[in-house]
């Protein structure tokens, strides 16, 4: 699967890509080859350089995503999350026509997000504003929501 590594703030990300699009974004490039593939991978580049300038709020490529369709459902919802806002599992559950008890099955998908920034699953938090889970780390989730205004910095 043609790959590039790209430098960011929060270090160096791998991405991933098959002809249909981006299928991947990993919190690490180690082992990757860096082949570039396809023009996506640049696109992609690109436009983590201008979210992390705050010049993008919104990405706007072609996704291959796998997972189930439930995944899906719920990692395509994470695109309507405004830039800059946040939402519960809960609240993230109800708008995809569920109930509030499939907020875990919510974060258990999200927790498989293969696209994270592009598909901001930073941006889903507990229901008491409590900054939970996420694959990239917890502090990087606190830069991520600091970065887009969602949260003010500590101290």
């Amino acid at each position: 699967m043609p790959s590039r590594a790209v430098e960011t703030p929060i270090g160096a990300l791998g991405l991933l890509a098959t002809e249909g699009g981006l299928a991947g974004v990993r919190w690490s490039a180690q082992g990757l080859p860096d082949d570039r593939g396809f023009a996506v991978l640049d696109d992609t580049a690109a436009q983590l350089e201008a979210y992390f300038a705050g010049e993008l709020t919104e990405f706007d490529l072609p996704l291959d995503l796998g997972g189930t369709e439930f995944q899906r459902h719920c990692w395509l919802a994470l695109a309507t999350i405004p830039y800059g806002q946040t939402v519960s599992y809960g609240e993230q559950s109800r708008r995809i026509g569920l109930g509030p008890d499939s907020a875990r099955a919510v974060g258990a998908a999200n927790g498989q997000n293969p696209l994270p920034l592009v598909l901001p699953c930073h941006r889903v938090i507990g229901a008491d504003g409590s900054l939970t889970g996420f694959g990239g780390g917890l502090h990087i989730k606190r830069f991520l929501l600091e970065h887009e205004g969602a949260l003010l910095p500590l101290g």
